[in-house]
């Protein structure tokens, strides 16, 4: 019996690992069947001396199938766009929409007063506007 040098390749045993790491992925967490999609929206925060101001893309949501919480300094936004469907008789060719659950919590930049926060929902963009919290920015401190 003959043996010779085996050729090792390595992008052949990276092929493996990866195989054996999606293997073990699929054991442990569900598949995306199991799971429901949520869209995450796009947002700008910014602050002024007063306010933070926080403004949300929600394209094609009504304003009543809007949730907002505000809780330890976190802005939650749950929203629904529902599917409109009519009994067509013409071929799909391409659907991209997304339609399902919208969800996303925002940290604030700054401690805000929840109870006095005011938001509007205008042409797809929800822009809520949160009052800070007055801090004083200076203290004269005694030596003792």
């Amino acid at each position: 019996m003959r043996r010779g040098l085996a050729v090792w390749s390595p992008f052949a045993e990276l092929e493996r690992i990866r195989r054996e790491f999606d293997r073990l992925l699929e054991d442990v967490l569900p598949t995306t069947a199991d799971r429901e999609e949520v869209l995450a929206p796009p947002v700008d925060v910014y602050e002024t001396d007063t306010e933070v101001v926080v403004k949300a893309e929600l394209p094609g949501v009504k304003k009543e199938d809007i949730d907002i919480t505000i809780k330890e300094n976190t802005v939650q936004i749950r929203a629904e766009r529902k599917e409109e469907r009519e009994e067509k008789t013409e071929n799909i060719h391409r659907i991209e929409r997304f339609y399902g659950k919208i969800e996303r919590v925002i940290p604030l930049p700054a401690e805000v007063k929840a109870e006095e926060a005011k938001a509007q929902y205008k042409d797809g963009v929800l822009e809520i506007r949160l009052p800070k919290v007055k801090v004083t920015r200076e203290a004269k401190v005694q030596i003792s």
